[in-house]
Parts: C-alpha cells; structure tokens; sequence
C-alpha cells in the first residue's frame, strides 16, 4: 500500500499548490486554463478510447452500466454529499462544482493501463515502482487541474486511495480478471468518460458523467465471455 499512500499524498500537494495559486490567477485567465485542459482532456480520452478492440464490449458496457448509474443517481446522491463542502470552498466565479471537478480528476488519475497495472504489480510482487512513476506524473497533473477545476480534485485523493488501494489488496483476486486484453477495454469504457468530462468542462455539453461510473467496472467481466 506505499505506493497508492504516495501517490495519494502527491495528489493533496499538487492540489493544494494548484489551489493557492488559483487565488492569484486573473478570472480571464483561469476561464481561459479551464477551456484548455477540458481540450487537453478531450485528448486524453480519444487516446484512451484507441486502446479499446471489441466495440461490442464498449456498447454493452455502456449500456448495462449506464442502467446501473442511472437507477442509483450517482450524479444526485454525489452531489447532495458534496454540496455542504462546496458552500465554502467555491468561489461565485467558479465555472466547475466541486462535484464535476471531484468526478474529472478521479477519472483522470484512475482510468488508464498505468494505475491498473501498477496497482497489480505492488499488490502481487511489492514493486511499487510504476505507482511512484505515476505519483510523480500526478503531482504535476493534479497542480494544473485543481488551478482550474477547484477544491474537487483534491478530494479526489480519497478516490485513488479507495480504487487503487482496493486493487492492490484484492489483487491475487482480480489479476486473473485484468487480462491485457480486458484492461484494453477497461481503458476504453472509462476514456470514453474522460472525453464527456472534457466537452463539459468547455461548456458544450451538461452529461451527468457520475451516474455513468459503473460503466468502467463491466468490461473485465463481459471478456470473460466476449
């Protein structure tokens, strides 16, 4: 657990200095950042998407999982929880709430080959190197989201403790699950996410991208089958 312990702590500092420096940036400025990073995360997710073989996979996913997310309102109970936090964190020229930039940077840090594979690897050998690769990316990641997206990308250092955390202990299970193959996929599913959050964040569309979260766990039990 050291590894997804440091990564989580780069996480809170590269928030943090993300936040402070926030407060000092122009309000034409960080409308100007914000647009950038929802295109650089418009990439990100297209990259991701590429990873993906089986479309069957992605269209099945997305449909058994958006039943899930939508039947259990993620987007409304995750907003209500996080609504006593935002009355004193968000500013009135805040264009993200704390929800959609807690949602984006969780997805943003968790969703990839990188955060998967290296998880499995500390949870079965103890190597923890690829999750210190990844700590050191998300230092610097997670500075730039939280000057643009806001206090919700700091709170998602619980989201990555929880996911990657999970992996790690539960990783003589899953391993036999997360094939490359499956992973692929995974990526896919979740990319495919990534490139919602990021037509959000410029201000094209209003998806309850939360309530589609289930959608990322469906891939490594449908290529079991597929």
């Amino acid at each position: 657990m050291f590894g997804v312990l440091v990564n989580v702590l780069t996480v809170c500092i590269g928030s943090v200095v993300g936040l402070v420096l926030k407060r000092g940036i122009p309000t034409k400025v960080t409308d100007a950042l914000m647009t950038g990073i929802g295109l650089c995360t418009v990439f990100i997710g297209i990259s991701g998407a590429l990873e993906g073989k089986n479309t069957l996979v992605l269209i099945l996913s997305m449909a058994i999982g958006t039943v899930i997310g939508t039947l259990l309102d993620i987007d409304r109970q995750l907003n209500r929880l996080a609504a006593w936090v935002e009355a004193r964190f968000k500013r009135k020229n805040d264009q993200v709430t704390l929800a959609e930039g807690f949602v984006a940077a969780s997805l943003l840090f968790c969703v990839g080959a990188m955060t998967i594979v290296g998880s499995l690897q500390a949870g079965l050998t103890g190597d923890c190197e690829m999750l210190y690769t990844k700590a050191a990316l998300d230092l610097i990641s997670s500075c730039v989201l939280a000057a643009s997206l806001g206090f919700g990308v700091l709170l998602a250092g619980v989201f990555v403790l929880v996911f990657q955390g999970g992996l790690v202990l539960l990783a003589g299970f899953v391993a036999p699950f997360l094939t490359d193959y499956a992973i692929g996929e995974m990526t896919c599913a979740g990319s495919v996410l990534i490139i919602a959050l990021g037509l959000n964040i410029i201000g094209i569309t209003k998806i309850k991208v939360a309530d589609y979260l289930p959608v990322i766990l469906i891939p490594p039990l449908l290529c079991l089958f597929m």
